[in-house]
């Protein structure tokens, strides 16, 4: 299934696209980030097999398409079929989310993005992160932006200091750090009042995506359904601004807490 979305921020600004058997063979072999892999439909020879092999080594995201999605895609009209699509900034570990709290001496604070697919809201997203003091940011694999040029440039700067980690599966990825001690609240306009939730001790805030929210399973793995109280005409906040409402009631509560 091909996921692409031809935005101009990805397309045309981020300049992070290898073109090309050998280059794209090459990227994975000197361990450069590949987010996604886009492999025109039907093509199979020695080189497309190791290419395969080491997205599969690296558990990257293959994306067969049409070679007329490969045009438009390309840069130089001379992508041989396949194009890697690599991230502007490496990506941190789960761990280091947790390392970087221990060295501060403090409850673990995440940010969990369900589908964000704006990479403005993503770097805006890492900036309010690093400035309420969380300790990381976890995002899927699939369907999400990625560390492109356009979003470190939106985190201004802060992707420089808040761990960013990627993983396969964000319903088990809470899962597995709820038995790290873990609690999670997700942002839905039918929740409880976020004044009246405990967002203190070790919390990850769950922003879903900009159209369609937090998925149902994701919802249903949070301990804690919040809403932000609105008093406009509109129903909805942008997914960054949200996710910044939400981060400064969990600094007020830890600040009256400590």
């Amino acid at each position: 299934m091909d996921n692409y979305k031809n935005t101009n921020s990805e397309n045309q600004n981020d300049g992070h696209f290898i073109e090309g058997r050998n280059p794209v063979l090459e990227a994975f072999r000197s361990d450069r980030t590949v987010d996604k892999l886009y492999i025109q439909n039907g093509l199979k020879d020695g080189v497309i097999s190791s290419i395969l092999r080491e997205a599969k080594k690296k558990d990257v995201i293959v994306n067969f398409v049409a070679r007329e999605r490969l045009d438009q895609i390309s840069r130089d009209k001379k992508h041989q079929g396949v194009i890697a699509l690599c991230s502007a900034y490496e990506y941190a570990d789960v761990d280091d989310i947790f390392k970087n709290a221990e060295e501060k001496g403090e409850d673990p604070f995440i940010f969990i993005l369900d589908e964000i697919e704006d990479p403005h809201n993503l770097g805006a997203i890492i900036r309010t992160a690093n400035l309420c003091g969380a300790h990381g940011v976890i995002i899927p694999k699939r369907r999400a932006a990625g560390l492109t040029a356009t979003v470190v440039k939106a985190s201004a700067g802060a992707i420089n200091y808040t761990p960013v980690a990627k993983v396969t599966n964000i319903s088990r990825t809470i899962e597995d750090l709820k038995k790290r001690g873990m609690w999670f609240a997700c942002a839905d306009m039918k929740g409880e009042l976020m004044y009246n939730a405990n967002l203190t001790g070790p919390i990850g805030i769950v922003i879903g995506n900009e159209g369609t929210g937090v998925s149902r399973l994701i919802k249903q793995n949070c301990d804690l359904i919040v809403s932000i109280p609105m008093k406009g005409d509109i129903d909805s906040l942008n997914a960054s601004v949200a996710a910044g409402v939400l981060a400064y009631e969990v600094v007020r509560q830890r600040m009256v807490k400590s």
